[in-house]
């Protein structure tokens, strides 16, 4: 039989012992008579992993929302000197070549 937590520990269940366990059965089985639940163990349990899966699942779109954020702040680093707060711009290409003389 499918042994379950919530079976004998669910809210309103009363668990009573039906008889002696024989003693060919392991020590942590025995025969009981559950009665008294407020709603069944299978109810509960699918309750259970629905809410598991649901936090599981936000907590993965929490996650890519962080891993977005901390991305952005990478991309918007202030190197030393600043490029961008002194207006920084790249040597300018000409339109002719330079040509000068090298002296032998």
């Amino acid at each position: 039989m499918h042994r379950t937590w919530w079976m004998e520990n669910g809210p309103g269940c009363v668990v009573a012992t039906i008889t002696d366990t024989p003693e060919w059965v392991p020590e942590d089985h025995r025969y009981i008579y559950i009665r008294g639940c407020l709603l069944e163990y299978q109810y509960i349990e699918v309750a259970h992993s629905s809410l598991q899966v649901i936090l599981a699942l936000l907590g993965f779109v929490y996650a890519c929302y962080v891993i977005k954020i901390v991305a952005e702040e990478e991309d918007s680093f202030d190197f030393i000197g600043g490029f961008d707060s002194y207006g920084y711009q790249g040597p300018q290409k000409t339109s002719h070549l330079q040509l000068q003389p090298m002296y032998m």
